[in-house]
């Protein structure tokens, strides 16, 4: 009987580990790569970055980006475009 419920703590505790260890997706890489750069936070930052590929990250990040210029434009009621340059800090085209 010890057995068995020794077996089903090996079990759980190795479905645990399994969990902690998924890979990150490029999309999770991005985000906590950016949100790091907006904290200031290198080591962080360079955590997120050996997640994926360089050009994995490159993509996530420029896609979230993409997302996150649209998401503005759409509550400013704005081009995409105009909000990107003032986020930037350009003049207005």
């Amino acid at each position: 009987m010890f057995d068995k419920i020794r077996k089903l703590w090996r079990t759980d505790d190795a479905a645990g580990r399994k969990e902690e260890r998924r890979p990150h997706n490029l999309f999770e890489a991005a985000a906590v790569y950016v949100a790091a750069c907006a904290d200031d936070d290198q080591d962080r930052a360079d955590e997120a970055a050996g997640w994926v590929s360089p050009e994995a990250l490159s993509f996530g990040v420029s896609e979230l980006a993409c997302r996150a210029v649209i998401a503005l434009a759409r509550e400013r009621d704005e081009p995409p475009a105009d909000v990107a340059r003032t986020l930037l800090g350009l003049p207005a085209a």
